[in-house]
């Protein structure tokens, strides 16, 4: 029987020791994750940009459905469809999904074929404070679309203390 020096804590205490510092000044009211700065519309301009490796993007076929008001942006429904037949010579590549003041601005990147059937991704993310969502589309013949909706949250994800 083994017993847990003092000098080297044993993985139950280092598992305390990392919680309560989590739980000391990283944690927010909600308990998730706030990071000391938020991502801004300009953040969110340049992963859009590098996302699209600086292509002209294109309005139109793209549908972002995200509730107008949210109430808790702890868990907010996003469903992003595109107008496409998904074949060989016509399909999405990629949909990607932006927010102005996430930590990252980045949230999510969906990967298609023509084999996926249809261009519908549904997923639920976490909102930071009201803003605005971007979706930026990869066609396969190299265009890419864009649509953006803008989002109240009246309860933010990440409440700061």
């Amino acid at each position: 029987m083994t017993t847990e020096s003092a000098v080297t804590p044993g993985r139950r205490q280092s598992l305390r020791l990392i919680a309560a510092g989590i739980a000391s000044g990283v944690a927010g009211a909600s308990g998730g994750w706030c990071p000391a700065a938020w991502a801004t519309p300009t953040d969110m301009l340049a992963a859009i940009t590098a996302f699209s490796r600086g292509q002209t993007l294109h309005s139109g076929g793209v549908r972002l459905l995200v509730p107008e008001l949210v109430e808790n942006g702890n868990s907010v429904p996003v469903t992003v469809s595109v107008d496409s037949p998904m074949t060989e010579r016509e399909h999405v590549r990629r949909i990607a999904l932006f927010s102005e003041k996430n930590p990252q601005t980045q949230v999510a990147v969906f990967h298609l074929g023509p084999r996926s059937g249809r261009a519908d991704v549904t997923t639920r993310i976490r909102l930071a404070d009201s803003q605005r969502l971007v979706a930026v589309v990869e066609m396969a013949d190299g265009r890419f679309l864009q649509t953006a909706v803008e989002v109240i949250v009246t309860l933010a994800a990440c409440i700061e203390n």
